[in-house]
């Protein structure tokens, strides 16, 4: 299943330049971490990642930026970002991006298969350093139409009619799951970032 980028996640302009330009290793830190309970998964992945401000170009709103391992990297601003004018050389670029998904086992099904989203965002205020939050939540309840134990694997039809086969590796998770039952998956992204100032 993938997910496509929404304005809210682009919004923030600076932070979505920034990451890719700025979340490469030894740059910047990964953790992952997953859960299972009877019935119910979560796995989370969180990136965090920093970088000096070496130059600036008002004119063009180019940032050129120099991350932990060495690496120099240019983005262009858009628009969006407010306060460019409070950002000076030496100022450090901090950006997390958490990415997250749970499974839950709806016993027996007979809920309505959908897709429901929501997003939110904030920024910095007028004269403070750029920066800002944008998260995003999908919910999809999709139903299992089949299980096969041998290959280990659930097929389950969403809202479109489409279908995703989940490999379900703990046999007392598949034991428990049941051709009509229904599977709710909440997705969240969201993405921070924040300018500190040069130390004096």
């Amino acid at each position: 299943m993938s997910f496509r980028r929404t304005p809210v996640i682009v919004a923030i302009g600076f932070a979505a330049a920034c990451l890719p330009a700025l979340a490469q290793q030894p740059a910047a830190t990964m953790d992952v971490g997953a859960a299972t309970a009877p019935g119910k998964a979560v796995a989370a992945q969180t990136i965090k990642t920093s970088a000096k401000i070496v130059s600036l170009d008002p004119a063009t709103r180019t940032i050129t930026l120099k991350r932990q391992d060495g690496k120099v990297s240019t983005v262009v601003a858009s628009d969006e970002l407010r306060n460019f004018d409070q950002l000076k050389v030496g100022d450090t670029v901090k950006a997390e991006y958490v990415q997250a998904l749970a499974l839950d086992l709806k016993k027996g099904g007979g809920g309505k298969a959908e897709v429901s989203s929501s997003e939110g965002m904030s920024r910095s205020q007028p004269g403070q350093k750029p920066g800002g939050m944008a998260a995003r939540q999908v919910t999809v309840l999709a139903d299992v139409v089949s299980v096969d134990a041998k290959k280990k694997t659930v097929t389950l039809k969403g809202p479109a009619g489409n279908m995703v086969d989940l490999t379900v590796d703990d046999p007392e998770q598949l034991k428990n799951i049941k051709k009509g039952d229904q599977v709710q998956a909440l997705y969240t992204e969201s993405l921070a970032i924040k300018v500190e100032p040069a130390a004096k």
